[in-house]
């Protein structure tokens, strides 16, 4: 069993790994699905939200366009 220190610990590593993981998802251009989802239900409730592959989809097309080019 763990001790509240241990907790406080764990939970603290858990927190600093969604930040890093959100950080790295906002620098490539991938807004968090779960926010989107929470704005959809407060701003747009009579609106549907977009599946996750949707979701992905849209903001990749919308940032690059819908062209993604590879050089290999």
């Amino acid at each position: 069993m763990m001790n509240e220190e241990s907790r406080n610990m764990l939970k603290k590593i858990t927190q600093g790994m969604r930040f890093v993981g959100q950080s790295v998802r906002l620098m490539v251009g991938v807004p968090e699905y779960s926010t989107y989802l929470e704005h959809m239900k407060n701003a747009h409730p009579d609106r549907p939200a977009m599946s996750y592959p949707e979701f992905f989809r849209e903001r990749q097309e919308a940032r690059y366009g819908g062209k993604i080019s590879r050089c290999c």
